[in-house]
């Protein structure tokens, strides 16, 4: 899952980028309002979340945000800053932000909330994707199928929470590349077949269908 932080301290952001990468995220890191909104700008939907900061230089967040909303812009918010008073928070929650968070937080408090905001664009209330008999858990990052625990790599359960998010829909080898991979990343050119080909070997070669010439999807 592709996230964007925008973060103008190298610090906090190298150090969210490491967790977050670790828990199977895919992070790309903007220091400053302007350069965010040309990512959101250019990278269309590839993004599920935006950590945003809001004492940014070139154009606040608030600011961003407002922008945002304006323009039809629904992608989730969650505001991650270091102003604490109520004005504050209701001004950011007021300009569109889906949830605000005060700097010092826990690692785990965060994620717990970015799972919450990202339940809501699949109508989910609890932290599990189904289909059939597959089963993601996305905080535990635990993988169930037919009752037996299925061991996959950080791509493999990104790419397959892409899938389940959209049952039966196709997502094209682009998609998939832009959900699970972040900026500068080195990609194979057959890096998502590869994973694919994995999948199937774990869970059974009929489990995800190829669509030639449009994608894969779930059988």
């Amino acid at each position: 899952m592709r996230i964007l932080l925008v973060e103008d301290d190298p610090m906090i952001a190298r150090t969210l980028q490491r967790a977050l990468a670790e828990d199977g995220y895919a992070v790309d890191r903007v220091g400053d309002g302007e350069a965010a909104r040309l990512a959101l700008d250019t990278a269309g939907d590839a993004y599920a979340l935006v950590l945003l900061d809001l004492g940014l230089p070139r154009k606040s967040g608030l600011d961003l945000l407002r922008e945002l909303r304006r323009g039809g812009n629904r992608v989730r918010v969650l505001i991650v800053t270091a102003r604490d008073a109520v004005a504050d928070r209701v001004a950011g929650l007021d300009a569109g932000a889906d949830d605000y968070l005060t700097k010092p937080f826990s690692l785990d408090e965060l994620t717990a909330r970015m799972r919450a905001l990202l339940r809501r664009d699949v109508a989910r209330e609890d932290n599990l994707l189904r289909h059939g008999e597959l089963t993601l858990d996305t905080a535990t990052r635990i993988v169930m199928q037919g009752g037996r625990a299925i061991d996959v790599s950080a791509r493999e359960f990104a790419l397959l929470a892409a899938l389940l998010e959209r049952p039966g829909a196709a997502l094209s080898k682009a998609q998939l590349e832009e959900r699970i991979y972040r900026w500068g990343e080195e990609v194979e050119s057959n890096a998502i077949e590869v994973h694919v080909h994995n999948l199937r070997k774990k869970l059974g070669v009929d489990a995800i269908r190829t669509l030639r010439g449009v994608g894969y999807a779930l059988a």
